[in-house]
């Protein structure tokens, strides 16, 4: 049960200010169409979190049990990458309105954000993938609803930028830590 949390909490806070919560909270404001978008955005989550925890699964099933936190590692480090790459955020010109074509910019967002590398890490590292995917899926929704509920006041209210970078600092330290364990020097 623990691997839900740990999914859960890790995707919520790594989401906040990512790329697909802010095209939701840009696309609200405009759409009339709200409550599809938020609809479609929980979708996404829910198939980019669980595809990154099967992936997870099958990348942990192939790896002998000790290989398992250096492929743990090497997630957390490409989460890190992702959550101190810098974001700017630009005005959405949505011409056409079509839910498809949001879902499916939505999904590419999502599949190489830092939330479901971490995903993928806790599914990988852990005897329960499902659960890790369950929680990443719970805490990808919580996000787009986060984004989707403060529209265009995200970027005015909250401090997405130093957010990200304080996150990115501490990925990055479980990232080293974790693979200085894996190889012993820790």
């Amino acid at each position: 049960m623990s691997s839900v949390f740990l999914a859960f909490a890790a995707v919520l806070l790594t989401s906040m200010g990512g790329r697909d919560q802010l095209l939701v909270a840009q696309l609200s404001a405009r759409l009339q169409r709200r409550v599809s978008l938020l609809v479609v955005g929980c979708m996404a989550a829910i198939v980019t979190a669980l595809a990154m925890g099967w992936a997870g699964h099958l990348a942990g099933q192939i790896l002998p049990n000790s290989g398992k936190p250096m492929l743990a590692a090497f997630a957390l480090l490409c989460a890190a990458v992702e959550l101190a790459w810098p974001i700017r955020p630009r005005n959405v010109q949505e011409p056409t309105r079509s839910l498809f074509a949001i879902t499916v910019v939505i999904l590419a967002r999502q599949l190489g954000d830092a939330g479901r590398f971490l995903v993928f890490a806790v599914a990988a590292a852990t005897p329960d993938p499902y659960l890790a995917g369950a929680g990443g899926a719970l805490g990808g929704c919580a996000a787009i609803t986060l984004g989707w509920l403060m529209q265009d006041r995200l970027l005015a209210d909250l401090p997405l930028r130093a957010s990200r970078r304080f996150m990115a600092a501490i990925v990055l330290i479980a990232a080293l830590v974790t693979g200085l364990s894996a190889r012993g020097l820790l």
